[in-house]
């Protein structure tokens, strides 16, 4: 989820081959809620964007696993692969 168009989201799903809806989200109502958007330190200076945070939602729409501040990138896709394949 992001703030940016549908519009947006529907070329970068092409352009990756993500074969599922990306969630939009232009006034970050929802990614508020999450603690996903707000103030943060980004090269030493404070602003307000978007959090890097991961939330897997179950089938019956309750949160089953929460990373509000993901630090490391590069890694944490393998972390909730493997947390997915456990369920």
């Amino acid at each position: 989820m992001s703030k940016d168009s549908l519009k947006a989201h529907e070329k970068f799903g092409r352009e990756q081959g993500i074969n599922f809806p990306l969630l939009s989200d232009p006034e970050a109502s929802m990614m508020k809620a999450y603690g996903a958007f707000g103030e943060k330190v980004m090269y030493g200076m404070k602003t307000t964007g978007a959090i890097r945070s991961t939330v897997v939602i179950g089938p019956d729409g309750t949160v089953v696993k929460h990373w509000p501040k993901v630090a490391k990138a590069e890694t944490h896709p393998a972390e909730v692969l493997e947390f997915l394949k456990k369920r």
